[in-house]
């Protein structure tokens, strides 16, 4: 198979992913703290992407949702636009960084047991190419190294339908009981 074949049969399994998910989606809201502690991280997780719970307000606000997801592992994709470009005629630093906090600090929260929480303390990210309109769709696969009883690390990319990757980060965060 050419490799133009390989990228729309992926574009077309991504997009069809995306669409399934965003149907199940409630509209943007913040959870309760109950809602939060009434299970482990990645049933609260679960709960959001099945509807239960309300989307995540940023995940609108920068047009990506979570596609894919599993305990240690979770998958972000959007399709950047000119709503995220700079001056400069590129997407902006901020929009890899928002994708990649989600996917790393998710990854972490996917294993927390009931009743803790996380924050991030630190957030590494390196862009190694440029992102535009005409990327399309792209992902943000976070995946946990190490999660201890107070800190969790994790590392993410950011690829393309091709594997091309256009940013790495790292994360470390804070894990603590919910009040």
């Amino acid at each position: 198979m050419n490799p133009t074949t390989n990228r729309e049969e992926t574009l077309r399994q991504w997009q069809a992913r995306e669409a399934e998910v965003r149907a199940k989606l409630a509209a943007p809201g913040v959870a309760s703290m109950d809602d939060l502690k009434a299970g482990n991280g990645m049933d609260f997780l679960q709960r959001i992407w099945d509807g239960e719970l309300p989307s995540v307000p940023i995940g609108e606000t920068m047009d990506f949702i979570p596609v894919e997801g599993e305990p240690g592992r979770i998958v972000f994709q959007g399709t950047p636009g000119k709503q995220h470009y700079n001056p400069l005629g590129s997407v902006h630093g901020g929009y890899f960084c928002t994708l990649l906090d989600s996917a790393v600090g998710c990854a972490v929260h996917s294993v927390l047991p009931q009743g803790m929480g996380y924050t991030t303390l630190e957030l590494k990210v390196n862009l190694i190419r440029a992102l535009t309109e005409k990327t399309g769709p792209v992902r943000a696969e976070g995946k946990v190294i190490q999660v201890g009883n107070r800190i969790g690390i994790a590392e993410g990319r950011i690829v393309d339908a091709d594997g091309k990757i256009y940013a790495h980060a790292t994360t470390t965060c804070l894990v603590f009981p919910l009040p």
